[in-house]
C-alpha cells in the first residue's frame, strides 16, 4: 500500500508588456482527478479584470488583457498526491468500439503528434509486445533509448517527426513522439503538463498517459524509472493545447519563470 505526499507547488512569472496584450492562462492544478487540492493561490499583479472558464478537455483556464509595463502571475497549491504512478503490465488494448466517447480525439493525428506517419514504426518497435499496456511501456522504452533527453534544448515546440529526425529533445518533445505512435496502432493516448516531485533541473514538466484497460495509466520516456509526486495542470492532445500561456501579439516579453516543487509531508494512505 502506497503513501500519499503533500506537495506545494508554484509557478511564477514576470512578463514585461510593451503594449496591452491578451493572454490565455493553463496555470492552476487540474480539479478531479486523482489529485487532491488542499490550498491553492492565484494572483497577479497589477490586479486586473479576469475571465476564468473551462476548455474542452477540463482545464481551467484564465483570459486577461496584460497591462503596458511589469506584469507578474503567481500561482501555487498544496496538493496531496500518490507517491507512486500506477502501473499494469499486460492491460488489455481497448477496441475502437468499446472505447468511450471522450477518448476517441486522442487516437486522431494532431499538430505536434503526425500519428498517421508513425505506422510501420512503431508495428516494428512493438511487434513482440502484447496489444496494449504493453506495446506502450516497449514504445516508452524505446523513445528513451532513441531520442536523447537534453532540458534547455527546445525554445519551441517541435513535431513528433521533427523530434524523430532530429534525436533529441526536452521532455514534451519525447512524450509527443510517443503519444505518435501510440495513436499510429489505435492506442488512445494524451499528453499531461504538470509538476514532477524532485525533478532537475526544476521546471514544468511534460508526461503521457495512454487508455488501456479501461483507464488511463501514466508513462514518461525521461525516466527510467516511473515515479510519483505528480501535480497535474492540463491534458491535451498535444502542446498547442496545455501550454501554460498564449499571447496573442508580440507586446508581451516573458522575462523570468521560476517553479517549485517542494515535500511538505508523507501521509498514510488516503483513497484519491
Amino acid at each position: 500500500m502506497s503513501n500519499i505526499m503533500k506537495l506545494s507547488v508554484s509557478c511564477n512569472l514576470h512578463f514585461h508588456v510593451i503594449e496591452e496584450t491578451a493572454l490565455i492562462l493553463i496555470l492552476r492544478p487540474f480539479r478531479g482527478i486523482r489529485q487532491w487540492i488542499n490550498r491553492e493561490a492565484f494572483t497577479i499583479s497589477p490586479a486586473i479584470p479576469m475571465l476564468e472558464s473551462t476548455d474542452s478537455f477540463g482545464n481551467s483556464y484564465q483570459r486577461i488583457l496584460a497591462p503596458i509595463g511589469d506584469f507578474f502571475i503567481h500561482s501555487s497549491a498544496e496538493v496531496l498526491v500518490a507517491d507512486h504512478a500506477d502501473r499494469m503490465p499486460g492491460a488489455d488494448f481497448v477496441e475502437i468500439q468499446h472505447l468511450p466517447n471522450y477518448t476517441l480525439p486522442y487516437l486522431l493525428p494532431s499538430r505536434y503528434c503526425e500519428s498517421d506517419r508513425f505506422g510501420d514504426l512503431a508495428r516494428e518497435i512493438t511487434f513482440d509486445s502484447l496489444p496494449g499496456y504493453d506495446q506502450a511501456e516497449k514504445i516508452t522504452d524505446w523513445v528513451r533509448s532513441t531520442v536523447q533527453y537534453l532540458p534547455g534544448s527546445s525554445d519551441f515546440p517541435l513535431s513528433a517527426v521533427e523530434i524523430h529526425n532530429r534525436g533529441h529533445g526536452v521532455c514534451r518533445d519525447l512524450a509527443q513522439l510517443c503519444i505518435a505512435l501510440c495513436r499510429s496502432i489505435s492506442i488512445p493516448a494524451r499528453l499531461v503538463v504538470g509538476y514532477l516531485y524532485n525533478l532537475y533541473p526544476m521546471d514544468l514538466h511534460a508526461w503521457f498517459e495512454v487508455y488501456v484497460g479501461n483507464r488511463w495509466y501514466t508513462f514518461d520516456p525521461t525516466q527510467s524509472v516511473l515515479s510519483g509526486g505528480r501535480v497535474i495542470i492540463a491534458f491535451g492532445r498535444d502542446a498547442a493545447d496545455v501550454s501554460i500561456f498564449h499571447q496573442f501579439g508580440s507586446g508581451c516579453v516573458l522575462n523570468n519563470m521560476d517553479v517549485q516543487a517542494d515535500l511538505m509531508d508523507n501521509l498514510p494512505f488516503i483513497n484519491l
